[in-house]
């Protein structure tokens, strides 16, 4: 195991990086997500099609990259540094994720060119450690009914993948009803999805909370990506800022504050690397290596979530008025922080299911 960076690693997040400072600069995600379309998907294709992100978890026979959760993980980090609004955490890691577990082959093909983009119908904020609520049902006719809320990425979605029981079903985003409702993350726009007797195809057997389990150890990577921002981006303010002739980060409660959020993220970095590098696995390791991946997730999704939180509400306090205004693009990313601090599961639930796997007594 090395939670080091590799050649081909810092490659490819120098191509996303540079991708994501020339087409995606804060000036850029603020204006979009004032216009009606928050995603911007001529990003997306570029990336999917240019870089080829969308293919990574994709095997090389289906037209994908064949690479793993550590590949996958450096473009998390960096989309969370741009809090880019592109499908990438819906469409190339939890819906392809689906797919590789259920078996299907077609789509995958699909979704690895960037032809296709797919959401899987489950709200942003479901647990892997609960079960799913059934709120979605096959009726006499083998159709689809029922309704499931905050869904992730399914207003740009043009396949949804429905998981039903332990059956996976793929439907036409066309013949749902998606109805976008108030985000507290702009970037990330969250839907209802209802379905009337649609028509939906199973395409194989799945563990949704395996699913969630796997895209919770990576959405620390993303999480990462928007405490190393803030930190940055803290850093430059406060070397710049000058108070009673001197920079206010010359102050020692400042470098106090600043050296703690350091910290912070140094270990959120080592939490994040760590699951990635064991999520890299394969998707079918042993019993304790599984167990192994499990632990890892929890740790670093309970931390990863946390320390993105503190840090952005820290940004925003130290750099005094500026941080408060909309004009300036710390709201956004606080608000990506909050958000996924709820996302796949609370830390509190990641540190109940930790103690669990660790044997720990119950409080009594």
């Amino acid at each position: 195991m090395t939670l080091l960076y590799t050649e081909v690693e810092e490659e490819l997040r120098a191509s996303v990086r540079d991708l994501l400072a020339d087409r995606c600069g804060p000036d850029a995600v603020l204006k979009r997500i004032e216009s009606a379309s928050p995603y911007d998907m001529d990003l997306w294709r570029t990336l999917s099609r240019e870089i080829g992100v969308a293919g990574l978890l994709v095997p090389e026979e289906y037209g994908g990259a064949g690479a793993s959760a550590r590949e996958v993980a450096v473009v998390l980090e960096e989309l969370g540094r741009a809090v880019a609004p592109v499908p990438f955490l819906t469409s190339s890691v939890l819906a392809t994720r689906a797919l590789l577990q259920a078996g299907e082959k077609d789509l995958l093909r699909e979704l690895a060119s960037g032809e296709t983009t797919a959401a899987l119908a489950v709200s942003l904020a479901a647990s892997p450690y609960r079960p799913l609520p059934e709120t979605v049902t096959v009726t006499d006719r083998g159709t689809l009914s029922g309704e499931v809320r905050a869904v992730a990425g399914a207003d740009v979605a043009d396949v949804l993948l429905v998981p039903v029981g332990t059956e996976l079903y793929r439907v036409a985003a066309e013949n749902v009803r998606i109805e976008v409702v108030p985000s507290l993350d702009l970037t990330r726009p969250v839907a209802t999805v209802t379905f009337s007797d649609t028509p939906g195809e199973v395409i194989g057997s799945l563990d949704v909370r395996k699913v969630l389990s796997f895209g919770a150890g990576l959405l620390a990577s993303e999480q990462l990506g928007v405490a190393e921002w803030c930190l940055d981006t803290t850093l430059a303010y406060i070397k710049g800022r000058h108070q009673f002739a001197r920079p206010v980060g010359s102050f020692q409660a400042i470098k106090h504050r600043m050296a703690d959020l350091w910290l912070d993220v140094v270990r959120a970095r080592a939490a994040a690397r760590n699951a990635a590098d064991l999520l890299a696995a394969g998707p079918a390791p042993d019993a304790e290596t599984a167990l192994e991946i499990e632990a890892a997730s929890a740790v670093a999704e309970s931390w990863c979530s946390e320390v993105a939180l503190h840090v952005a509400e820290e940004a925003v306090q130290l750099h005094g008025g500026t941080g408060m205004t909309w004009e300036h693009p710390l709201h956004l990313y606080l608000k990506r922080a909050k958000s996924t601090e709820i996302a796949l599961g609370t830390p509190g639930a990641h540190r109940d299911a930790l103690a669990v796997l660790a044997d720990l007594p119950a409080p009594a």
